[in-house]
């Protein structure tokens, strides 16, 4: 299993939910995102898409930055954001444009 970094979203909530951050930590991120069956840049791409249609724009934010870490281009992320328009409705998109925007500026 890998060795999972903590984060600043994960340790804001840790004293509340402990158990909840572990297993994040060492079932999602330390096993799961490990798997070898799907790359980690397939696995971003799904995550974001996900996170796009059931209008989770908190945790979007984060992975669209794991997104560009592990591969994905800006242009991929623009034409996943613009696909699920179509399938999960275009407020969903919008409010994922406007997110994805955020972090393109952050990473030139």
């Amino acid at each position: 299993m890998a060795q999972v970094p903590s984060s600043a979203s994960r340790d804001r909530v840790r004293e509340t939910v402990p158990k909840m951050i572990e297993l994040t930590e060492k079932v999602l991120f330390g096993d799961v995102w490990e798997r070898p069956e799907l790359s980690k840049r397939d696995r971003s791409l799904i995550v974001c898409a996900v996170l796009t249609a059931t209008y989770r724009p908190e945790q979007l934010k984060g992975h669209l930055q794991r997104a560009l870490d592990n591969g994905l281009t800006k242009t991929e992320i623009s034409e996943m954001i613009t696909h699920v328009a179509f399938y999960a409705g275009w407020p969903a998109s919008m409010s994922a444009a406007n997110i994805a925007r955020e972090v393109f500026e952050a990473n030139p």
